[in-house]
């Protein structure tokens, strides 16, 4: 057998994790954050300096894919390795904590530190923010954790907010709100968990450490200090192309996705073009994703001044995407490409090639094991996500596996490199081909020269969807 040199080196660290003690993990999640990052062109205007210098140190997955298009089914899938029609888990509630099934299943954190790791985490990592009086921290498993802010019974740090709201005068939803803010980065919730973050990367531990740390922005509402307004002038703002028509070829749950009352969208998308607001929407969203970028700056700045930075794998992922017009919507809750595709960048020092890219497709639910395989462990089985550690020693490495996504029970999109392919839960299907239509406006399902294409991409939909975890409480 021929050895590459990054095999190589891959062998040398294995044994060097093996002998030694396990390298540390700095382990970001940023919340609702799409493709608009400097280093994926999603949005010619994003300014991601932090985020961009993090993907040259080593490799970004530029056809990553969320489980599901929702926090909660996508954190709990990413956290247990598990798709949503493994779990049952398809929406914001229940949480998996109270499926006693789920809840005894090996999660991440968990695993690491009943196997000699030290975990400290903060902000959102799980789905929920509340204290349950029956133990655990909203949707968290404080099993997991060493440390944990906020502690258990406290609430996140209060969100900075405006006096007036909603402060864009819409009226569809006080959710749906931006603003800027007359306070400090270090005054904003996210600074908070940040604040205490670097604290615990600064700390002295004697053994490995998992380092998580979940930012909230760009999580409506945006409110975020003006000065990361100020950074995007208005009128230079560049707005998504969004063809009249772009619904029109679409079956008729793809359409119901498209308008759903219930998450105030095409209603939002209406205020917005009657009211003119549709540049100062796309910049407040670009704006708290700088704003996040900033966080993670602090982060990677504290963690390179404690010495560790070559001894510690660091994993930057966002939960899923975010419409900002397209397909004539707000927010994510659908199986188009703005919903799915989030960012994904892997630093594993011996392991990854600085400045590498991968277009092989990829998705959340490969975090566990590729962080279980690079810290040294076995890859569990049962687990519906697969080790990315052959991508990370050769991008370009062969790779047959799309990545499937989910939204609610009986949906499901398969992402392959070229397509990507919706099956409704009544059997209506939607086909787009990337190579020729990157924005998905060309439904192709119903043309006959794709039908083998279908019938390829079909193969990797679930044999069968666990029953919706909320319809059986």
């Amino acid at each position: 057998m021929r050895l590459t040199a990054t095999s190589i080196l891959f062998f040398i660290y294995m044994v060097t994790v093996q002998a030694q003690e396990r390298p540390d993990v700095l382990f970001i999640a940023v919340d609702d954050l799409n493709d608009w990052v400097g280093v994926l062109g999603g949005h010619p205007q994003a300014i991601t300096p932090n985020i961009d210098a993090l993907a040259e140190r080593g490799i970004l997955f530029t056809n990553a894919h969320s489980p599901a298009a929702l926090c909660n089914p996508s954190r709990t899938a990413l956290m247990l390795g598990k798709f949503p029609s493994s779990t049952g888990i398809y929406r914001n509630g229940p949480s998996w904590m109270d499926i006693p099934h789920l809840a005894e299943l090996p999660n991440l954190p968990r695993y690491l530190r009943e196997n000699g790791y030290t975990t400290i985490g903060a902000g959102k990592l799980f789905h929920a923010h509340t204290f349950n009086t029956s133990g655990y921290y909203g949707y968290n498993d404080l099993s997991a954790w060493d440390a944990f802010y906020p502690s258990l019974g406290r609430q996140l740090p209060d969100e900075i907010r405006p006096h007036v709201r909603p402060a864009n005068g819409n009226t569809v939803s006080l959710f749906l709100d931006w603003s800027g803010v007359a306070a400090d980065d270090r005054a904003m919730a996210d600074g908070q968990v940040v604040a205490w973050s670097q604290q615990q990367l600064r700390a002295e531990i004697g053994a490995p450490r998992f380092n998580a740390v979940g930012i909230y922005r760009p999580h409506l509402p945006w409110y975020v200090p003006q000065k990361y307004l100020d950074m995007y002038p208005l009128e230079e703002i560049i707005l998504p192309e969004v063809p009249a028509d772009d619904l029109d070829d679409l079956p008729l749950v793809g359409q119901q996705f498209a308008s759903q009352t219930s998450m105030a969208p095409m209603e939002f998308h209406q205020w917005v073009l009657e009211s003119g607001m549709w540049r100062e929407g796309v910049r407040a969203y670009l704006a708290s994703v700088t704003f996040a970028d900033a966080m993670v700056g602090l982060l990677l700045d504290t963690l390179e001044r404690t010495g560790r930075a070559d001894d510690t794998i660091i994993v930057f992922w966002s939960d899923h995407g975010w419409h900002l017009g397209e397909k004539h919507r707000w927010r994510k809750h659908t199986l188009w490409e703005e919903s799915t595709r989030v960012p994904l960048i892997v630093v594993a020092p011996g392991v990854t090639m600085p400045g590498t890219r991968s277009t092989r497709t990829v998705s959340l639910v490969d975090v566990f094991p590729t962080l279980l395989e690079l810290t040294g462990f076995d890859v569990l089985d049962g687990l519906d996500g697969v080790s990315l550690v052959p991508l990370l020693n050769n991008p370009d490495a062969s790779w047959d596996r799309p990545a499937l996504s989910t939204f609610e029970e009986g949906n499901h999109a398969v992402r392959s490199e070229r397509y990507r392919y919706i099956r409704y839960f009544d059997g209506s299907e939607e086909l787009y081909d990337h190579e020729n239509d990157p924005g998905e406006w060309v439904n192709l399902a119903d043309d006959p020269q794709y039908a083998s294409t279908k019938t390829e991409l079909a193969l990797w939909l679930p044999m069968e969807d666990t029953p919706d975890a909320a319809s059986l409480q």
